[in-house]
C-alpha cells in the first residue's frame, strides 16, 4: 500500500474512532450529568455528536474524503465516484475504528468492557434506519452536486443532530458504528441481537438513497 493510501485508510480509521468516541462518550457523560432525564440526555448526545461530526469531516476531508461510514463508501461506488479499492480499504478501517472508539470511551469513563444489553430491534426502528440512511446519502450527494460543497460538513452534522430526534432509532445510519456500539453497555450501546437488523436496514437505505440521488440528478440534467 502506497503512503498516500496508508494516510487515507488511517484517516478513515481515526475519524471513525473519534466519531464513535463522541457518540459513546457523550452518551455516558449525558447519563451521569442528567440522570433520569432521557430527553436532555439525548439532546446532549445529539449536540456533541453533531459538533464532533462536523469537526472530523472538516479535519480529514482533504485526506480520505471523510466517509467514516460503509454506506457512504458504497454509495460512491454505486454512483461511479469511487472504486472497489477504496471500498475494500476503507470498510475494515471504518469498522475497526468504530470498535476502537467504543472501547476507548468505556475506558475513559470507567465503564466495564463488555457487550451491550440494550435491545433496539423493532419494525419502526428498521424503517427509521432506512429513512435515516437514505436521507444522509441524499444530504451528502445532492448538497455536493448542487455547487454547495463547502456546506456539506455543516449539512451532514445538522442532519444527524436532527435525525436523533425525528427517527425512533436515533439515526445510527452507519453499519460500522452499529457494530462498534455493540461493544459498550451504555446509553449509546446496541445489543448484538439488534445490530444485524440495523445493518440490514442501513443497506436497504443505501439502495433507496442511491436510487433517489440518481432520480434527482437525472431530473436536473433533463432540464
Amino acid at each position: 500500500m502506497s503512503p498516500a493510501w496508508t494516510q487515507r485508510v488511517g484517516a478513515e480509521f481515526l475519524g471513525s474512532a473519534l466519531l464513535t468516541l463522541c457518540v459513546v462518550g457523550s452518551g455516558i457523560a449525558a447519563q451521569r450529568l442528567s440522570p433520569g432525564n432521557v430527553g436532555l440526555e439525548l439532546l446532549e448526545n445529539a449536540l456533541v455528536t453533531g459538533v464532533g461530526l462536523f469537526t472530523f469531516i472538516v479535519t480529514f476531508a482533504h485526506i480520505s474524503g471523510s466517509h467514516f461510514n460503509p454506506v457512504v463508501s458504497l454509495a460512491r461506488l454505486a454512483l461511479g465516484e469511487g472504486s472497489w479499492r477504496e471500498v475494500l480499504s476503507y470498510l475494515p478501517a471504518q469498522v475497526t475504528g468504530c470498535v476502537a472508539g467504543a472501547v476507548t470511551a468505556n475506558y475513559l469513563f470507567t465503564v466495564p468492557q463488555g457487550l451491550s444489553t440494550r435491545m433496539r430491534q423493532s419494525g419502526p426502528h428498521f424503517v427509521a434506519e432506512v429513512i435515516a440512511t437514505a436521507g444522509l446519502l441524499m444530504v451528502i450527494h445532492l448538497t455536493h452536486r448542487g455547487a454547495h460543497q463547502h456546506v456539506v460538513p455543516a449539512a451532514v452534522a445538522a442532519y444527524i443532530t436532527g435525525a436523533y430526534f425525528f427517527t425512533s432509532s436515533t439515526s445510527f445510519a452507519n453499519p460500522a458504528i452499529s457494530v462498534g456500539r455493540i461493544f459498550t453497555n451504555s446509553f449509546a450501546g446496541i445489543a448484538p441481537g439488534s445490530a444485524p437488523s440495523f445493518v440490514l436496514a442501513q443497506l436497504v437505505g443505501l439502495v433507496v438513497g442511491v436510487l433517489l440521488i440518481r432520480f434527482f440528478t437525472a431530473a436536473r440534467v433533463a432540464r
